[in-house]
């Protein structure tokens, strides 16, 4: 598993040999964005991605250019893309290098051009920023701007047991960046720990939009292969492909995370992750989730009919106002789940102040004085705040 999960410069598409350019049509099966052919959605990003190219005494650094780029040390390593911390020779500033092979058959530019097709137009002071795109013969390259770690070794930096202060700020964040991303119909699709970055100051931007889908309606376009096993819904897990901006089920599983410090359903396969989640919110029927007593997924497994158990019993940490949340997220039926935008007027967040509310898109949380990071209780030294 890569250690960051990282997420265009006109000039890889103008530099691009015939050949090569004709090679990515044939391998990008996909169409990005609404009723666009791939001719046009690479004609649009080409047009609209143009970076002017800065300029050096030796004319040998620039944008759109690897010598530009020191690879510092290999953070992560995937099926596709090798994550390296890098420093700019341009600004002097870290960025995080996701270096595609571009050998391999399907899937690594589809991801690829997918993923800067949206967040080319997805600029939010919680979402990972893209600087850059270098390209080779071998290689795609995405810069993105540099974070210390995800959620992940956040917790892990902090033996699992976090303020629970600093869960209720990176709730809030990855709320607020997922309602942004739900606002211009952007669904993630792949939400986990190690999909979220955190810098020092505790800011908390999601990464990794290489599975994420733009959609302007509600469709069946939602696979049920693309989201990591532990963070998936019972619906997507028995089948369902319906495309809802409520489907982040997923992040009251990761609040759980963060409150109790261990995974909530940590299951191995369909059937054991669905067997961890119906012990502990009850074995579905009919009255509480319309449909499910014809699904034929649903039938095949012959669950034990067990009873819902009270969510306090796992996760004492979390007061009365956190468990009345993260209820509202472990929903059954997606639309009864409560949405990113409805989530962050709950009134669990009420202790942050009501200017919290009212930031610009762009402008960070600990832009105001009120909020702050509190040393976690596991400290460790690789951890923050000082």
């Amino acid at each position: 598993m890569m250690r960051y999960e990282y997420g265009i410069n006109s000039r890889f598409f103008k530099s691009h040999s015939v050949d090569r350019m004709k090679k990515f049509k044939r391998r990008l099966s996909l169409t990005l964005r609404g009723s666009q052919t791939i001719d046009e959605s690479l004609s649009e990003l080409a047009e609209q991605m143009t970076i002017e190219e800065n300029s050096s005494k030796d004319n040998e650094i620039g944008f759109g250019k690897m010598e530009t780029y020191i690879k510092l040390e290999k953070l992560g390593e995937g099926t596709y893309a090798t994550v390296y911390k890098g420093r700019s020779k341009l600004t002097e500033n870290l960025v995080a290098l996701k270096e595609i092979r571009l050998e391999h058959e399907e899937g690594a530019p589809c991801t690829a051009i997918r993923e800067v097709s949206l967040l080319k137009d997805l600029k939010h002071a919680n979402i990972v920023t893209l600087h850059d795109i270098v390209h080779t013969d071998k290689s795609l390259t995405l810069v993105f701007e540099y974070l210390d770690k995800d959620l992940k070794q956040y917790m892990d930096d902090c033996g699992n047991i976090m303020s629970m202060h600093n869960v209720k700020l990176f709730l809030y964040q990855i709320l607020r960046g997922l309602a942004y991303c739900h606002r211009r119909k952007v669904l993630h699709r792949d939400l986990k720990p190690q999909n979220l970055l955190i810098n020092e100051k505790g800011e908390l931007k999601l990464a990794d939009f290489g599975l994420a889908r733009a959609k302007s309606v509600p469709t069946k376009t939602y696979s049920n292969e693309v989201v990591t096993l532990w963070y998936r819904p019972p619906d997507v897990l028995l089948g369902s492909s319906e495309y809802s901006t409520q489907i982040d089920m997923g992040v009251g599983c990761i609040f759980f995370e963060m409150a109790s410090g261990r995974p909530l359903f940590p299951g191995s396969t369909v059937e054991d992750e669905l067997h961890l989640i119906f012990r502990l919110l009850g074995t579905p029927s009919q009255e509480t989730w319309p449909g499910v007593s014809s699904n034929d997924e649903f039938k095949n497994y012959n669950f034990p009919k067990y009873k819902p158990q009270p969510l306090i019993n796992h996760a004492p940490r979390l007061d009365s106002e956190g468990i009345e949340l993260i209820t509202k997220f472990l929903q059954y039926e997606s639309k009864k789940r409560v949405s990113a935008e409805e989530a962050m007027k709950h009134v669990y967040f009420r202790s942050l102040g009501p200017r919290i509310h009212a930031l610009p898109e762009s402008v960070s949380i600990f832009s105001l004085k009120e909020i702050q990071l509190q040393k976690d209780p596991g400290f460790r030294n690789s951890s923050y705040p000082e």
